[in-house]
């Protein structure tokens, strides 16, 4: 029996959307193993038979004699705990429609899933009264073009390296903090090392030969910490970064070599010494500033020694409960043009290609969709990315972001691959969950990480075992999406976050006898091998199954991949054919030409 209450279907979502401006996307799901297969009943919601109702009341309850519904097979897009996921693109000839869901179940059943009901249909004349009334279907009203997300085609085929500017390359000492560190010191959270924007372009040769065509940088403006997230001045680079000369000279050289540059948004939130909140401070209520932030009371600061505040009552709003990162009110109106301004300012005068919007989820959504609207209409193709951990549907209508970090994904991979912590089963729903949590347009476009600036390094999730590592890269770089390198991760580095220091934030290690060069050039054929198969890129996967409980397979086009994660041998059948696996080893191969790669 088909349980009814597990049937669902969303309507203008990741359910049901337009994935160009011709084509729609539609999804549906059912209880696991319950349905043999699933039939669109979609059409044109104008086509009548003569006497019908003829374009009159469409959601009225005596909406009989539609005639514009066709069958359009549904294909098995995926798996999860529960459910059943099913898929199938449309293109509406007149950009409009109208449909619902025709279910053959395994004992037999027929059912019409509609918007209000779902009703048996197995009787000839039933079927015949309800798949021609039209107020039980769901509508996609039109296929308005100014509605599509368009993400930029270059993120597709990009390599992203993220850079942590001060942990970098030191290119000038005469420019560091006096302050400034030995390279290669322990670092913590307030510390300096000497990194620089002028290292970053000495080493754009290294880059380039490592393969990757996108740097995304930490924020790199005027600010007081290591990490520059408590920005004191917007409009210029860190003096100690080497300020706007450099950023130019590396903007321009990068883009001399196909290579994007991608900068860190920080509008949730700004710096403690930036003179626009030490005006707050200052003068209280009467500062012109006091609306730009969410302040309870005056004074802003306690009159007691800092040691005795209580961080998670401040008189202000702030990140977290960090008392130097005062949070920005982007509802006011003086605030929201200022920070307008600011990425107008970047891409426009600077020619940037992409802001990575930090803590997105906490700024008001009509302030991100002002911001695509300006930095579309200065550069279309700029790629516009959300820091979001969670679920994050509400920012990707096409109004605001292009797409996300895929924290999701790098669980899935890291609590699988690097920690042990899910079996087989487990990594497959949780992957199969992140492909269809979203838009196939959106996915296309998503920003895949297995660390960051904010994370412990994957080798370090990794027990320090490179093998494991490799099956987690191996994994990421076959998925949908730009695959993303933290900086260091080619050559081996690891390191906790936390613990009273920032390990993960260690100094890069440019010593070749220190690097691991063969993990290197691993890494490299995982770029050349995505370079060779696009088809890494699309939206779908398909699984293969194997019974082993630690071997995992799938497909993508030509290229088929096996991973063992396991410390012993695996010999199982893949496709017919029998492969023995090494520990933690892998396959990669051709199925056009048979060929292991």
């Amino acid at each position: 029996m088909i349980t009814r209450s597990s049937l669902t279907h969303l309507a203008k979502s990741a359910d049901s959307y337009a994935y160009d401006n011709d084509t729609l996307h539609i999804r549906f799901r059912s209880a696991k193993g319950e349905v043999d297969r699933v039939t669109l009943w979609i059409g044109d919601p104008y086509t009548w038979a003569e006497g019908g109702l003829d374009g009159g009341n469409l959601g009225g309850s005596d909406a009989h004699g539609w005639t514009g519904g066709t069958e359009v097979p549904m294909q098995l897009e995926g798996q999860s705990e529960h459910h059943d996921h099913w898929f199938a693109p449309f293109v509406p000839p007149k950009k409009r429609t109208r449909y619902g869901f025709i279910l053959h179940g395994k004992a037999g059943e027929k059912l019409l899933f509609g918007e209000k009901r779902c009703v048996d249909i197995q009787d000839e004349r039933t079927a015949e009264i309800e798949l021609s009334n039209l107020s039980n279907f769901f509508c996609f009203p039109y296929i308005n073009p100014k509605d599509v997300l368009k993400t930029p085609p270059w993120v597709r085929s990009t390599i992203w390296y993220q850079i942590f500017p001060e942990r970098f390359y030191n290119g000038r000492a005469e420019i560091s903090p006096a302050n400034v560190q030995p390279w290669g010191s322990t670092p913590t959270s307030d510390n300096f090392m000497g990194g620089d924007l002028w290292g970053v372009i000495e080493k754009l040769d290294y880059l380039q030969e490592l393969g990757v065509n996108g740097l995304y940088f930490c924020p790199i403006f005027t600010a007081n910490a290591n990490h520059k997230y408590d920005t004191v001045d917007y409009y210029n680079v860190d003096p100690h970064f080497g300020g706007n000369e450099a950023f130019r000279a590396l903007v321009q050289e990068a883009h001399r070599r196909g290579m994007k540059v991608m900068l860190d948004a920080v509008f949730n939130h700004i710096g403690h010494q930036s003179p626009l909140w030490l005006d707050v401070v200052e003068k209280g209520a009467e500062s012109r500033y006091a609306d730009w932030f969410w302040i309870k009371q005056f004074p802003v600061y306690p009159d007691k020694p800092k040691s005795e505040w209580d961080f998670s009552n401040l008189n202000y709003e702030t990140f977290g409960n960090v008392a130097e990162m005062p949070k920005l009110n982007t509802e006011n109106p003086e605030c929201r043009a200022y920070l307008l301004d600011v990425a107008r300012h970047w891409v426009q005068e600077f020619d940037i290609d992409g802001w990575r919007l930090d803590v997105a989820n906490e700024v008001d959504h009509e302030f991100w969709r002002d911001f695509r609207r300006l930095v579309k209409g200065i550069k279309p193709d700029c790629y516009i990315l959300g820091e979001i951990w969670h679920e994050g549907m509400p920012w990707l209508r096409g109004d605001q972001y292009d797409s996300l970090m895929n924290y999701p994904l790098t669980q899935a991979i890291t609590d699988f691959f690097a920690l042990g912590n899910d079996d087989k089963t487990s990594f497959i729903n949780a992957v199969t969950r992140s492909y269809l949590a979203y838009p196939r347009n959106v996915n296309e476009a998503m920003f895949n990480l297995l660390e960051s600036h904010d994370t412990t390094r994957l080798l370090s999730l990794c027990g320090n075992d490179k093998r494991k590592a490799k099956l987690a890269y191996l994994f990421m770089f076959t998925q949908v999406g730009s695959p993303c390198i933290y900086y260091g991760g080619e050559v081996g580095m690891d390191g906790q976050k936390g613990m009273g220091l920032e390990l993960n934030r260690k100094c890069m290690i440019w010593d070749e006898q220190q690097q691991d060069l063969e993990f290197k050039a691993f890494m490299q054929k995982l770029i050349r091998l995505r370079q060779a198969y696009p088809e890494c890129n699309q939206p779908y996967l398909e699984w293969i199954e194997v019974e082993h409980p630690h071997v995992v397979a799938f497909r993508k086009g030509a290229l088929q991949v096996v991973l063992n994660n396991s410390d012993s041998e695996a010999r199982c059948l893949v496709n017919g054919a029998e492969l023995a696996l090494p520990e933690f080893g892998f396959e990669l191969r051709d199925l056009t030409t048979a060929e292991v790669l």
